[in-house]
């Protein structure tokens, strides 16, 4: 699929299309979905849709949560989740002992309007846990604190780094996730190695502080979910951005589940 057919708009309104991003999910017979809301944006009706993934053999599964594109232009982290569930629909062994909730839009007027806030203005990442007026904040606030994850990946794309890169937060296995992650997205695109992005220390392509507002999980949920908060080049190839963070995200997926079965065993 082309660069230009990923992010078509809707001809009449100038709106990049969330039913043309959404379109080829509604057709994986392995993926259940749900529309969280309704909201009103300027007196127009949105929902945020969650994709679920559930593997049948297991009755403990791993609780995992994917979100993309809370900044609205950025829609690799989109694009990125849609390929890796239609990967995922075909090859569900990935998912081995996995229950996937996929956030592939957090800010729907953003996407279509492809602004970093939404169209009310406001940077949707600098809202959690603030009590937030803004409802697409408060609709993942609830999934947050109710879906009891064990682990919580958002995907962005920076226009001022010329690498990969990644946040790290919550359970000290973190790091062990994100490492193995960069190097298999680093087959696809090049890692920034700087000793500051983003206006952090970094090591190796990991930061380990992170913005006051970010979607992230509850303080008092315990126990602790790992966070990673996945970074591509935005000024890279948007094919190559979502083979990376489909990569990414497979990668830890793998690992985790391989650091879990190793603790079981010890």
């Amino acid at each position: 699929m082309s660069n230009g057919d990923r992010q078509d708009g809707d001809a009449q309104t100038g709106r990049r299309s969330l039913r043309r991003l959404f379109e080829p999910l509604l057709s994986a017979r392995a993926l259940q979905r749900e529309f969280l809301g309704p909201f009103e944006v300027n007196h127009e009706p949105y929902t945020l849709p969650c994709f679920t993934y559930r593997d049948p053999h297991t009755t403990e599964p791993i609780r995992l949560g994917l979100f993309g594109a809370i900044h609205g232009d950025e829609p690799a982290g989109a694009l990125g989740i849609v390929q890796f569930l239609l990967e995922l629909a075909q090859q569900p062994d990935w998912a081995e002992g996995y229950l996937v909730h996929a956030y592939p839009v957090c800010n729907p007027t953003g996407f279509e309007d492809n602004t970093r806030g939404s169209r009310r203005g406001k940077d949707l990442n600098r809202e959690f846990w603030k009590n937030s007026a803004e409802p697409e904040v408060q609709i993942l606030e609830e999934e947050l604190k109710s879906r009891h994850f064990d682990g919580l990946i958002q995907l962005h794309a920076d226009d001022t780094s010329d690498g990969l890169y990644g946040f790290v937060r919550g359970h000290t296995l973190t790091e062990h996730l994100l490492r193995p992650a960069l190097a298999e997205a680093g087959k696809i695109l090049p890692r920034n190695t700087l000793p500051a992005i983003d206006g952090f220390a970094a090591r190796d392509g990991i930061i380990y502080t992170h913005y006051e507002g970010v979607l992230a999980a509850p303080r008092e949920i315990n126990p602790v979910p790992f966070e990673i908060i996945f970074e591509t080049p935005h000024a890279a190839a948007m094919d190559l951005q979502v083979q990376a963070l489909a990569g990414a995200l497979r990668t830890i997926m793998t690992e985790y589940r391989r650091l879990q079965s190793f603790a079981q065993n010890i």
